[in-house]
């Protein structure tokens, strides 16, 4: 990359969450940048996990209770479901950003978390905490 009229190149994007991204010294989110030392990561689950029996068992459930009781083992199927978003938040001395992530299964939140994590290790290296 070239660098830009003012002098400044710009760092390369070590971890993007949503619409935050994260260099080596700069926090950019729509709302602006701001240095990397001076904020702090929040990471709020907002998703949850429900365990269901499918349409289809319970069909299957009727249709071969008719024939033999055998068929309501169907009824024992469960089928799980995980709805809901992870909000990630970034705050620093006049600057608040959070963004809204779609959660579709436990693994999305993991992801997330370790996304936070690394954000969280890039700020501690340049705060000097």
């Amino acid at each position: 990359m070239t660098p830009d009229p003012g002098g400044y190149a710009p760092d390369p994007v070590l971890v993007t969450i949503g619409d935050i991204s994260v260099t080596s010294e700069y926090v950019l989110s729509p709302q602006g940048r701001v240095p990397v030392g001076q904020v702090y990561w929040t990471l709020t689950d907002q998703s949850r996990t429900t365990s269901e029996i499918p349409t289809w068992a319970i069909v299957l459930a009727i249709v071969f209770a008719v024939f033999c009781l055998l068929g309501l083992l169907f009824l024992l199927v469960k089928e799980e479901r995980t709805t809901g978003w992870a909000q990630v938040g970034v705050q620093g001395p006049g600057f608040f950003h959070a963004t809204q992530l779609p959660v579709t299964s436990p693994y999305d939140m993991a992801r997330y978390q370790d996304m936070v994590n690394y954000a969280r290790s890039v700020t501690a290296s340049r705060s000097g905490r």
